[in-house]
């Protein structure tokens, strides 16, 4: 199977939402606040990353005051959504 991302954004009220589809192998539902770990992998080597990227997206988003979250089903895919303020808080 080719892999396939869709990315798509909308405002929604006062924030933006985002969200980054695809159709890779999916995530448990247990492991979806786990994921945004630092280092946090779910996978042995044979899937290469460092478990850096959603902690550091989070942390990316976060610091715009917006939240980040992940629908997945085992098997057919991931959808990673993140919301930002449109008027991101001062500080």
């Amino acid at each position: 199977m080719s892999p396939r991302i869709h990315i798509s954004d909308h405002e929604d009220g006062d924030a933006w939402l985002f969200s980054v589809k695809d159709n890779g192998i999916g995530i448990e539902r247990e492991f979806y606040a786990s994921i945004f770990g630092i280092f946090r992998r779910l996978h042995n080597q044979s899937i290469p990353g460092n478990g850096i990227g959603l902690a550091l997206a989070r942390k990316i988003v976060e610091a715009h005051g917006g939240t980040i979250g992940v629908e997945s089903e085992p098997g057919n895919g991931s959808e990673f959504f993140f919301r930002i303020p449109v008027q991101p808080p001062l500080k």
